[in-house]
């Protein structure tokens, strides 16, 4: 159940109108009051008799009947409540009851004390009423709503249960702040996927990942083509941004502008900084490590993306509270950077994927930022080395890189979990399906190629890689032999071998760390955990024309086992 306040008006009359009508899309169908402050108030709905003019004025009377001096700018309040679309229809008696509780949870009308608002609740549709009151009371008394919007959300947690419906997650106030009605049938007007609002999170969001200044921030945002306007103190200090895009303009054609705090809570200006100054702290980066400016190219971009998101994976899982909060919110910003510079065949899920976890980057955990360095250095990272091509070892490593962030945002989930951050915990665990899906697409090619290598071996080799396997992880080797990623697992370990590495301390380092239960496919994960530890090339080319075209077969019989590896669990 959602209750959302809309903005105050100063028309009943208006709003009557458009609640008792048929709607912008004749989506309006028998509109009638379900309950209201008096029994006999005049239904126009459902009583031939009944006027729109009669409503309104009955319900404008106290206002009217005050002082015009003494009277509210914006006297209507209105209200809507819609159920989830797997809720049951609710009857009218039932929506009656809701009305009474929410005016009662807002303190527009408390029966217990006799003197309260006017107001009705209408029904024009099966999912949801609108409830409009006039602010102010019957014996001249206007009523104080702060907070208003919090107890009415709380209200309907209680109706939630009580009427066997859809339980949604308490909010902290954390969220960024929805696009109001006006912006949506606008966007609709427009043509528009997204809201305006929505658009501008994003770029704003994007512009900000891996920055390291106000200079580099601005020209992002200039860059994407977004107008911006600077808000300077008297001395000339800079106080805060608003930014708009070019074709959304109001009814006098100018230019629509949205602070950045408005678009969301961590997008003002000042708490921006603080990511900045926190790129002097390094606790956590080694003291001999190489300070970085950009990769020279998108490939070692993303091979530094997964060593980053391993380590804080392991940080969020161990440090304190601060810390994995900061972890947390800069590995949105790795997500945002990844959408931006990722290639055609898994740029959609990955943008859905960071627009996902946007929700998962804040709590009331203030995050102590400087920890997170390595990984805002990863997005500065990707940024900075371009558009990813998805072939060769670029594709590759964008594999790699998916697969570990996917176990970082696994961690910040389970992390969200047990602090209680219900809201949080679920966009987290959307986010990994969005990575799931597009580590798929990313994975398969080079996946198919190590594949055949695998199935080339010799079998006295392959043997071997069998008993290294069975000895360095017993817990997982029968696992991971009934898996179709074994075979590219088997050519990684050789190639480890090849390269002078021990095969069996690799393997068991690799294996050693958890999160191995939420993997679809364990030997994929050991596959890129080892070639990133072991700095292997993370794609391997073909040399011939006759290897090419065995590596295309491969592809697709690796694809084959995974869809059958697949449907097996679905049945177990």
């Amino acid at each position: 159940m959602i209750p959302r306040i809309q903005k105050r008006g100063q028309r009943t009359i208006g709003l009557l109108y458009y609640l008792y009508g048929p709607g912008k899309h004749e989506e309006h169908i028998d509109p009638h009051l379900v309950a209201s402050w008096d029994h006999n108030a005049p239904d126009p709905g459902r009583d031939r008799s009944a006027t729109l003019r009669q409503l309104q004025q009955l319900l404008d009377q106290p206002v009217e009947n005050i002082d015009q001096s003494q009277r509210p700018k914006k006297h209507v309040w209105h209200l809507s409540v819609r159920n989830s679309a797997e809720d049951r229809i609710l009857a009218d008696e039932e929506w009656g009851e809701v009305a009474r509780r929410m005016v009662a949870a807002a303190g527009i009308d408390d029966p217990e004390q006799g003197a309260g608002c006017r107001w009705v609740a209408v029904r024009h549709a099966d999912d949801h009423i609108h409830i409009v009151a006039t602010l102010v009371r019957e014996d001249g008394y206007k009523p104080e709503l702060n907070h208003d919007a919090a107890r009415v959300q709380a209200q309907a947690r209680a109706l939630e249960v009580e009427l066997g419906l859809r339980r949604l997650s308490k909010g902290d106030g954390t969220a960024a702040q929805r696009s109001t009605n006006a912006e949506r049938h606008k966007a609709q007007r427009q043509g528009r996927e997204r809201t305006a609002r929505e658009e501008l999170r994003e770029t704003v969001r994007r512009a900000a990942a891996g920055t390291a200044s106000e200079e580099e921030f601005f020209e992002r945002l200039a860059a994407a083509g977004l107008l911006i306007r600077k808000r300077l103190a008297p001395s000339g200090d800079l106080l805060g941004y608003k930014v708009a895009l070019p074709d959304d303009r109001n009814k006098d054609d100018e230019p629509v502008f949205y602070p950045g705090a408005r678009l969301a809570p961590d997008l003002s200006l000042p708490r921006i900084r603080e990511r900045w100054s926190g790129d002097t702290h390094d606790q956590d980066t080694p003291q001999d490590a190489p300070v970085r400016t950009a990769p020279s190219t998108p490939a070692a971009a993303r091979r530094r993306t997964a060593a980053a998101a391993w380590q804080a994976m392991l940080l969020i899982e161990h440090g304190n509270d601060k810390v994995s909060a900061a972890y947390i919110a800069a590995a949105s910003e790795v997500l945002d950077a990844l959408a931006a510079t990722s290639a055609a065949h898994t740029r959609r899920e990955l943008r859905d994927a960071a627009i996902a976890f946007e929700r998962a980057s804040r709590s009331h955990i203030r995050a102590e930022r400087g920890h997170d360095r390595a990984l805002r250095q990863a997005a500065r990272d990707l940024v900075h080395s371009g558009t990813a091509l998805g072939r060769g070892e670029d594709g590759a490593t964008t594999a790699m890189a998916i697969d570990m962030m996917f176990f970082l945002i696994t961690a910040a989930t389970h992390w969200h979990a047990k602090k209680g951050h219900t809201q949080q915990a679920a966009a987290a665990r959307q986010t990994a399906e969005h990575l799931r899906t597009a580590y798929q697409a990313a994975a398969a090619q080079p996946l198919g190629v190590l594949y055949q290598r695998g199935r080339r071996l010799s079998r006295p080799l392959l043997q071997r890689q069998t008993a290294l396997l069975r000895e360095a992880v017993p817990e997982l080797a029968e696992q991971v032999l009934a898996e179709p990623g074994w075979y590219a697992l088997a050519a990684t370990l050789t190639d480890a071998e090849n390269a002078g590495h021990d095969p069996t301390s690799l393997l068991t380092d690799a294996a050693r760390h958890r999160e191995l239960a939420t993997a679809e496919s364990v030997s994929d994960v050991l596959v890129w955990r080892l070639r990133r530890t072991a700095d292997l090339p993370a794609a391997t080319s073909p040399t011939t024309a006759e290897a090419h075209t065995a590596q295309h077969a491969a592809h697709g019989t690796w694809q084959q086992a995974q869809g059958r590896s697949a449907a097996r669990r679905g049945r177990s």
